[in-house]
């Protein structure tokens, strides 16, 4: 992935979700204008800067744009938290480290330890891609239980979630269908891919993961190139399970700070709920 590039699709891509009115501009009709959304020159003059020096910014071509900029821009296109983030981390990218594979991700025995903890409450650690570094037997029950619940022991094996999602017909199942079931997953799968892709724009196993999936899956390729943003956090979702049954789960993800990358995800039920009284289901099948 090219930072440049990344960088100027990504500013493109919201400001085509961007109407002139929106920005208190005169619409003049859809018939006047070739593209959607607000030209560069609009928002360039809402912005403060000039027209040359936006272009330049989306062309990646200002790479010490100052903090003042980057935040009018960000307000001119709306950009919440994350996806203020996220345009900060494209126009200033980490310098880019020599090239070698990075030693494979592990997991510290305290935090082995506190997700074994669980019991019957899913629990897990990803990896900064989005690998299953590990899980309890519950998570493993939840997610994939058709795998090899020692697979992630194996960094060549490993779960990844955004394959599971994007590239498993029973994760399909699992999250059910429907715009809020497994499409609204998708999408916050690839959300938070795009977020973890600016903050880690020259990784090759990234590079690769995002080829494969592009390859592999149209829905992804599509969701990729529309260039959302968004930061797994809290959220219930329903689970589909085979054999425990249907299941409405919240999960919280908690950022490592010690474990660059790496989040704890656990999943809980709302108390007295059928659904955590089919928790324990999970490893009784």
């Amino acid at each position: 992935m090219e930072t440049h590039a990344d960088l100027g699709a990504f500013l493109r891509s919201r400001r085509a979700l961007l109407r002139p009115e929106d920005a208190g501009l005169p619409a003049y009709g859809s018939s006047r204008r070739r593209v959607p959304g607000l030209r560069r020159e609009e928002l360039a003059q809402l912005a403060g800067v000039s027209a040359g020096y936006y272009t330049r910014l989306e062309q990646g071509q200002s790479p010490n744009a100052s903090d003042s900029v980057l935040d009018a821009v960000a307000r001119v296109l709306r950009l919440d938290d994350d996806e203020r983030a996220h345009l900060y981390s494209l126009a200033r990218p980490r310098p880019k480290a020599p090239h070698r594979e990075a030693e494979p991700e592990r997991v510290r025995p305290g935090v082995r330890n506190m997700i074994r903890s669980f019991a019957d409450v899913p629990a897990l650690v990803l990896g900064r891609f989005g690998d299953v570094l590990d899980w309890n037997r519950a998570a493993h029950a939840l997610l994939a239980g058709h795998l090899d619940i020692g697979s992630p022991d194996r960094p060549g094996d490993r779960p990844n979630i955004a394959r599971l999602v994007f590239l498993d017909p029973r994760t399909r199942e699992l999250y059910g269908a429907g715009d809020g079931g497994w499409a609204r997953k998708a999408r916050a799968t690839v959300a938070d891919l795009r977020l973890i892709a600016g903050r880690f724009p020259d990784d090759p196993g990234l590079t690769r993961l995002v080829g494969e999936l592009t390859a592999a899956s149209a829905e992804f390729a599509e969701l990729w190139a529309a260039h959302a943003v968004g930061d797994c956090g809290t959220d219930t979702r329903t689970y589909h399970h085979p054999k425990a049954g249907t299941m409405t789960l919240m999960v919280e993800f908690m950022a490592l700070p010690n474990d660059e990358g790496q989040r704890v995800a656990v999943y809980g039920a709302e108390p007295g709920s059928a659904s955590e009284a089919a928790l324990p289901r999970l490893l009784a099948v």
